[in-house]
């Protein structure tokens, strides 16, 4: 029930009262595992990154298979400027979701910035032949 009213604080934007009412979850469940992702994003809101990230990997922990768990701790990893651990979390994204096209655009971007281009360049293409029209665009600019 709590984490219900956390969700609905969430879509309202009161992402601090979200996380008083997800961390009562946790505290009732200390094994649920959305309520730690949930939290995450709260905290992903007010811009509390590693908080999120602590988050994101304890609900990892208890659900291993969750690709949204991995892709949002990869984008606050992305937010910390922690471009590798982007990788590995996008690469998680597209073992466990290989039509996940925006993982592997930025999956692509991270290996541009760290001076991958081949192999951002061929995540770009993928994400384009996935369909996210953005990809070539960044091909365009990463990749002639």
């Amino acid at each position: 029930m709590l984490t219900i009213t956390g969700d609905n604080k969430s879509i309202i934007k009161d992402h601090r009262g979200a996380i008083i009412d997800y961390t009562k979850a946790i505290e009732l469940d200390p094994n649920d595992a959305n309520a730690y992702y949930y939290r995450g994003h709260s905290k992903s809101a007010l811009k509390d990154h590693r908080g999120a990230i602590i988050d994101f990997t304890k609900g990892i922990e208890l659900d291993p298979n969750n690709a949204n768990a991995y892709y949002s701790r990869g984008l606050s990893k992305d937010s910390l400027e922690d471009y590798r651990g982007g990788i590995i979390d996008y690469t998680k994204v597209v073992e466990l979701d290989p039509n996940d096209a925006n993982a592997y655009y930025l999956r692509g971007f991270n290996k541009i910035i760290l001076g991958q281009i081949n192999s951002g360049c061929l995540d770009f293409s993928k994400a384009g032949e996935l369909g996210e029209k953005e990809a070539y665009e960044s091909i365009k600019n990463y990749c002639q």
